[in-house]
């Protein structure tokens, strides 16, 4: 549970996708006109409280929107395909979501709260993440062991390129320049550069590698390796491994608030908080049942977390280290991704 998409017994990849010199220019032209436009600025929102999160329900089929001023989900949309990973646009009016079993992603107005679209995206998509400057969205196929950037609008693939075995989760750097794929099953991170969406090098991580995220102000990167109940410390300067911090059984993903890092703990059933300047063990947090994804609220106040089993949203308080909120949403949550608003 939590490992994979369930996607047992689809076709192999078919040789021969190459990414086109249009696609190619394309790819290029959206994140250069987005750096010119502003190379600086913040998402819309950025620094403010979160106000809505959307977490997949992969046994509901469904995604949910929780108003989290409230605490109360407000809708549930049915989405289909298991769905898994998780993104929103830099504007926060669509959510771009991942389902497996379909081999789609699919677009939602967040305004609306209806799906604007689907297309078919490989053979098994599972880790999503959004471009913050250009708006590509990028897409982990989880079988084809490759890299897809869709189209914001059309969610046609304008690009793909091979990474390690297994890609799951995604990150991207603030300034829209790199992102890295989680490769499970190599036991690595694969760095690519996103105008030419090109493979520029690799760090070994710990054992399978699950959720990866991005620490920009330390430039620095985290994988949580759900084999080796470790996360592992990456430079993204240097490009090399600085250390392997012991964590909980079977860790899927990590948040950074303030100095802290939270990772959650699958089969701990918890969430271990961790020194960001020290990677010393702080505090274990007792949580809902199979907690998979997280995020930080951009104030850093608080953490949210995605309780896979329990059907709860849960809400840290970063100062007590402790849970202050269970909020009910749709059957098996994953949130695999960035889902707060």
């Amino acid at each position: 549970m939590g490992m994979a998409p369930n996607c047992a017994g689809v076709a192999r990849p078919q040789a021969g996708q190459f990414l086109s010199a249009a696609r190619a220019l394309l790819l290029a032209g959206l994140v250069a006109l987005a750096l010119a436009l502003d190379a600086g600025s913040a998402r819309a929102g950025e620094g403010d409280a979160a106000r809505t999160a959307f977490v997949t329900n992969q046994l509901g089929n469904s995604l949910s929107v929780v108003d989290l001023g409230t605490g109360k989900q407000t809708a549930e949309i049915t989405i289909g395909g298991k769905p898994a990973g998780i993104a929103l646009s830099p504007d926060g009016s669509r959510a771009y979501v991942a389902a497996p079993d379909s081999r789609e992603v699919v677009s939602v107005d967040t305004a609306t709260q209806k799906v604007l679209r689907r297309a078919n995206v490989g053979q098994g998509p599972l880790g999503i993440a959004v471009n913050p400057k250009s708006g590509v969205v990028y897409v982990a196929d989880w079988y084809e062991h490759r890299l897809y950037a869709v189209d914001p609008a059309t969610l046609a693939i304008i690009a793909t390129v091979a990474t390690g075995q297994s890609p799951s989760g995604l990150a991207v750097t603030a300034d829209g320049l790199t992102i890295l794929t989680a490769d499970r099953d190599s036991n690595q991170v694969s760095i690519i550069d996103a105008a030419t969406f090109k493979v520029t090098g690799t760090i070994l991580t710990g054992d399978r590698p699950f959720g990866v995220t991005i620490d920009d102000s330390a430039g620095r990167a985290y994988t949580a390796n759900v084999a080796s109940n470790s996360i592992t410390v990456l430079d993204l300067k240097t490009r090399t491994r600085l250390q392997d911090v012991p964590v909980g059984l079977r860790p899927y993903a990590v948040a950074r608030a303030g100095n802290t890092l939270f990772v959650t703990n699958q089969h701990a059933e918890s969430i271990s908080v961790i020194d960001a300047t020290t990677l010393a063990s702080i505090k274990t947090i007792r949580i809902g049942s199979f907690p998979e994804g997280i995020e930080a609220d951009p104030t850093g106040a608080a953490v949210w977390v995605a309780c896979w089993d329990s059907n709860t949203l849960e809400k840290i308080d970063v100062a007590t280290l402790t849970v202050v909120a269970r909020i009910p949403v749709g059957e098996g949550p994953r949130a695999f991704g960035k889902f707060l608003r």
